[in-house]
């Protein structure tokens, strides 16, 4: 049995990645920290503080495996350094706590792209972010790579959702993916045996082991 650290367990890949923990018998309790309550349900240990180190600081229960589905966009935020505290520095912070308390597999959600040598500033951040874990030794790390994520948000990106018909559309990597599919991608990685010591998973991968 299993015990999980799941950080961004109320946004879009999160909260379908959740309820799969919750269904899967291997799993025995789920520590999840939010800014906002979690209505109760079973397995779940849900810490709400407003800043997620807050909530990671004083931790002391043994977990297993990391789930990290952290991600905003940097007009969400409202400010660069707003997105890199999330997408980079809380991101980090949740594996910091992970290994601490004894996770030997660390999963989290990237982007398309990412690289520290990009252009963009998203996947540049985001490239600093799965660098920052590699850097990290961890005994086993996945990096899911999706495009665009398709799905029902709480808060809409208006943007993203213009875009969503055209990158249903495009081929390979570019291709938007479902975000109950990359938290399936993410379900698959964590239970079964090790391919390699950092996996990286591309979104047209994440479509192909629907």
């Amino acid at each position: 049995m299993s015990r999980i650290l799941l950080t961004g367990a109320s946004g879009l890949v999160g909260s379908h990645l959740l309820r799969m923990l919750i269904a899967e018998p291997r799993v025995s309790e789920i520590v999840a920290p939010t800014r906002r309550p979690l209505p109760p349900m079973p397995k779940v240990i849900n810490l709400v503080e407003e800043d997620l180190t807050d909530a990671l600081r004083p931790l002391q229960l043994p977990v297993d495996i990391v789930f990290c589905c952290l991600g905003t966009t940097r007009k969400q935020a409202g400010s660069k350094a707003a997105f890199v505290h999330v997408d980079y520095t809380l991101v980090v912070d949740s594996a910091i706590a992970g290994q601490r308390l004894g996770a030997k597999h660390m999963l989290a959600v990237s982007a398309h792209g990412a690289g520290v040598r990009s252009l963009f500033f998203y996947r540049r951040v985001k490239g600093e972010m799965e660098r920052a874990l590699q850097q990290q030794n961890w005994p086993r790390l996945t990096l899911i790579r999706p495009s665009l994520l398709l799905g029902d948000r709480l808060q809409p990106r208006p943007g993203e959702d213009f875009l969503a018909p055209l990158f249903r559309l495009l081929p390979g990597n570019w291709r938007a993916v479902a975000a109950k599919d990359v938290a399936g991608a993410l379900m698959r990685e964590a239970f079964s045996p090790a391919r390699r010591e950092i996996n990286v998973i591309e979104s047209a991968e994440i479509i192909r082991g629907r």
